[in-house]
């Protein structure tokens, strides 16, 4: 149980952070902010590569989730840093290619809080969120209706925590 007075930190993790990650990050703040737990759950997104750092999200995520209520303005890509580690209490990726990359250049005392997102998710079979980048809009719906249901569960998780 984490004492009250804490507030639990989670980063989302793709590659560049511009289309998995942003969107996690954009879907699970609102889903904090509903459930009125922003002033104990922070949440914020980077990428295990700089490709794009201080890009905004991509264009096609940022239409996919205003089509479903959700904000990813403010949003900037940005790298993980050594200090993230010790930071966030979860480092959820968003596939087994960028879990791999994070436990490469993390210290051994904070490998535990490195998870796959889909870990969380109940309703879905997969293990990975997709890379939307190169394909068509439907990507960008699957990686949300992906994240949503990973960020529900993760909440829930959460929730119990606090």
């Amino acid at each position: 149980m984490i004492d009250k007075k804490e507030k639990i930190e989670v980063l989302f993790v793709c590659m560049g952070n511009i289309c998995r990650s942003p969107t996690a990050e954009g879907v699970f703040r609102k889903m904090v902010s509903d459930a009125s737990l922003e002033d104990w759950i922070l949440t914020d997104s980077a990428g295990t590569h700089a490709y794009h750092d201080s890009e905004g999200p991509d264009r096609r995520s940022m239409a996919a989730a205003e089509s479903r209520g959700y904000s990813l303005q403010g949003i900037r890509a940005r790298r993980v840093s050594p200090d993230d580690f010790e930071k966030f209490d979860h480092i959820l990726a968003m596939d087994e290619l960028n879990l791999v990359t994070l436990k490469e250049s993390c210290e051994p005392e904070y490998i535990g809080k490195l998870q796959l997102f889909l870990q969380f998710a109940g309703s879905s079979s997969e293990h990975e969120v997709p890379d939307p980048y190169y394909g068509g809009s439907t990507g960008f719906e699957r990686v949300l209706d992906l994240v949503e249901d990973a960020s529900r569960a993760m909440l829930e998780k959460l929730r119990r925590e606090l």
